[in-house]
Order: structure tokens, then C-alpha cells, then sequence
């Protein structure tokens, strides 16, 4: 790209989605996850000249630097991680007048509370994952890449991948089935 911009904004456009989506999953937290994303797109800008296609594509080095810092982030935040407070969220509440109540189409506020309620209480079983089986299942499950680039991003051989994900995808059904026997 050397220097061109218009370069770079596509290519921040083209992943941002992704490396955002990576870095929630792993830290569940919007704020964490935004500055994580930053820091992973200076890191590509500051590593581009390192990319080799011979050691494969694109988008398994953007994974693998993003992976590399959430690694490195996981480490040096182990001692200050704190339990979430309850006011977590309610700055994304969208208020809505009592006529928009009314004439509101489409989802109604009962599925879209019941969606956000599903959709917490997986990141936040994902979150007692073991980290080597969390990472697996996110490329797997959530990024969608296949087995063979998510060897090379973790740097593990292939069976590894598909035993990581079978034991995380088993682990986080359990957690969920714990979570829901306690709910109810």
C-alpha cells in the first residue's frame, strides 16, 4: 500500500467488521473491544511490510496479529479484570416515544430483549471458556474460517483445531445447560 491512503481506508473498511467482531467475542465488553481494534489496526499498519503470501492470506494475518494482541491483552489484564457493573449496557438502550411504541414495526420489544438476553448469556458462557478453546470455536463458529486457517493462526497442526473446537464447543453447551437449569 506504501502510503496509499485510499488503500488503507478499504482495507480498514473490509476487516473492521471482523477484527471488532473477534475482540468482543473474546473480551465482551463494546468499550475493550473498540480501543482492542484500534490497537490491532496499528499494529497491521505498522507490520505491513511483514506480510508474506507465500505463508498465507490476508485475512489469516490480520486473524493472527488480532489473536497475537488479544493474547497479549488476556495477559497483562489477568490481575485487573473485575466483575461487570450492573449499569453495563444501558448506555445502548434506544429510547423510543410512546407514539414510535406504537406504530414500531418489525421486531417486537419482547423478541429483541429475549434475543439480547440469548445473545449475553453465550458471550457470557464464551467468557468461562478456557482461552485455547474459546479462540477456536470464535475463528470456527463465529469467524467462519476453516480448519487449515485456523491452524496457521493459532499455529497449532489441524487435529488440534478439531479436537480445541469439539471440547470448546462441548464445554460452552454445558455452561449454557448449567445456565439455563439455574435460570429456571
Amino acid at each position: 500500500m506504501d502510503g496509499d491512503s485510499s488503500a488503507w481506508a478499504e482495507l480498514v473498511q473490509a476487516q473492521h467488521r471482523r477484527v471488532y467482531g473477534l475482540c468482543y467475542r473474546f473480551t465482551g465488553n463494546p468499550a475493550d473491544a473498540e480501543d482492542l481494534t484500534q490497537d490491532v489496526f496499528l499494529k497491521i499498519y505498522s507490520n505491513l511490510a511483514s506480510f508474506d503470501t507465500t505463508r498465507g492470506s490476508l485475512q489469516v494475518w490480520i486473524t493472527s496479529l488480532t489473536r497475537n494482541l488479544l493474547v497479549d491483552n488476556f495477559r497483562r489484564t489477568r490481575n485487573q479484570r473485575a466483575t461487570s457493573s450492573l449499569d453495563d449496557g444501558w448506555e445502548s438502550v434506544e429510547e423510543l416515544k410512546p407514539i414510535d411504541r406504537l406504530t414500531a414495526r418489525g421486531v417486537s420489544p419482547h423478541e429483541s430483549a429475549a434475543k439480547n438476553e440469548l445473545a449475553k448469556m453465550v458471550q457470557n458462557a464464551l467468557a468461562h471458556v478456557s482461552v485455547d478453546l474459546r479462540e477456536a470455536v470464535i475463528l470456527r463458529d463465529l469467524q467462519d474460517m476453516d480448519y487449515k486457517e485456523i491452524a496457521c493462526v493459532l499455529g497449532i497442526p489441524e487435529g488440534t483445531v478439531k479436537s480445541r473446537i469439539s471440547r470448546g464447543r462441548a464445554e460452552l453447551a454445558r455452561l449454557l445447560e448449567r445456565n439455563r437449569r439455574e435460570v429456571m
